[in-house]
């Protein structure tokens, strides 16, 4: 019987595998998740939007805090305790300003996640963008 190009490689045992999702689940979040601790009012970490700030301005996620991947260091980050726990997305997947900003808050020694699809997948599931200055709340429209 021929063998598809899906199972030419073994899968891993199922331990591998939970060990690997477990891995990933603790690196990233998704859009989904972020907006449900929002609207329940379990926002326990700080969502950085690491884009500039003329990006920012014309829409981010609710709550987000502007601080652009390139300006991260000890002292921007001072303002917040050590054991803070760091959410940071960018534009969406083309866009590597995330996993920038992830690794210069993971050197920096701070705990962080990466929003998976960033701004792309905030606007894929729908939800309301902000916009202006401030983290702000959300706006009637739907598309940054």
């Amino acid at each position: 019987m021929p063998v598809s190009s899906v199972a030419t490689v073994v899968a891993a045992s199922p331990a591998q595998a939970a060990e690997h999702f477990a891995r990933r689940l603790s690196l990233e979040t998704d859009c989904a998740d972020v907006h449900d601790a929002m609207q329940s009012g379990t926002v326990d970490f700080v969502l950085l939007d690491v884009r500039g700030p003329n990006a920012y301005l014309r829409g981010h996620v609710p709550g987000a805090i502007n601080l652009p991947h390139r300006q991260i260091t000890a002292e921007t980050l001072a303002a917040w305790p050590r054991d803070a726990l760091f959410v940071v997305y960018c534009a969406g997947p083309h866009c590597n300003g995330a996993d920038r900003a992830a690794l210069k808050l993971a050197t920096l020694g701070r705990s962080v996640k990466l929003m998976l699809g960033g701004m792309t997948g905030w606007a894929d599931e729908g939800f309301a963008f902000a916009h202006g200055s401030e983290p702000g709340t959300p706006s009637a429209t739907t598309a940054a």
